[in-house]
């Protein structure tokens, strides 16, 4: 997994490609840890991730709610196919905002 940050005043932009797994979801984690106090939006671009697991999923979701439980919004956009299905399947569509 590679990712690519820029934050826009209090906006973060992060670009992530390959693999969200239980390998790379902890750096995933560590990436936009420090961010989450400090911004108001996460945008993540997920037009390069090919696949995620659980241990992705559960970084997702501690981020959604980080980010809600301050008011903040969290979208992802350009998910592919095969990550949409997952989302949709474990349920993550009804409450992410996927664009």
């Amino acid at each position: 997994m590679e990712t690519t940050k820029e934050i826009n005043g209090k906006v973060l932009n992060l670009a992530i490609s390959g693999h969200i797994d239980a390998t790379t979801a902890p750096e995933l984690e560590k990436v936009v840890s420090g961010d989450v106090a400090k911004v108001e939006k996460m945008v993540f671009d997920f037009s390069k991730v090919e696949y995620i697991s659980s241990a992705g999923l559960r970084v997702l979701l501690s981020i959604h709610k980080a980010m809600s439980s301050k008011g903040g919004e969290f979208i992802l956009e350009n998910v592919s196919g095969d990550v949409k299905n997952v989302l949709e399947m474990t349920g993550f569509l009804s409450f992410l905002k996927v664009r």
